[in-house]
């Protein structure tokens, strides 16, 4: 158990991001009585690293290489990040808005999870 636990040390020694998970739940306005839907923080201030990987990709329709920019979370296993979730991410001063893309690769040390631009709401 002894090197799980120093993999994550060096793992963790890594992330200078921090993430805000934040879900949408809805309640009861006692105002009007209406169910309305409130944004909830799940956790703050988590522990985290962004890394962003950059490919070109050429479709053989049209020829022209296009960029795309592949972003991944890298956070402890143990946090749970609800599909349809928006995560707020702050590292190196710049802060960025992002939902979950694709299925999370959990490890033991780390779970790096696939993410997209924040685009609103479902």
């Amino acid at each position: 158990m002894r090197g799980i636990n120093s993999l994550a040390t060096a793992v963790k020694s890594l992330w200078s991001g921090v993430c805000t998970v934040t879900v949408r739940k809805n309640e009861t306005n006692e105002a009007n009585g209406r169910t309305e839907a409130k944004e909830v923080d799940l956790c703050t201030n988590e522990p985290c690293r962004i890394s962003f990987d950059t490919v070109q990709v050429t479709e053989p329709s049209n020829g022209a290489a296009q960029v795309k920019q592949t972003v991944t979370l890298f956070i402890d296993p143990a946090v749970s990040i609800p599909a349809g979730s928006k995560i707020t991410v702050t590292q190196n001063g710049t802060t960025g808005v992002y939902e979950q893309s694709g299925k999370a690769a959990v490890y033991s040390a780390h779970k790096e999870i696939p993410l997209e631009l924040f685009k609103g709401w479902a």
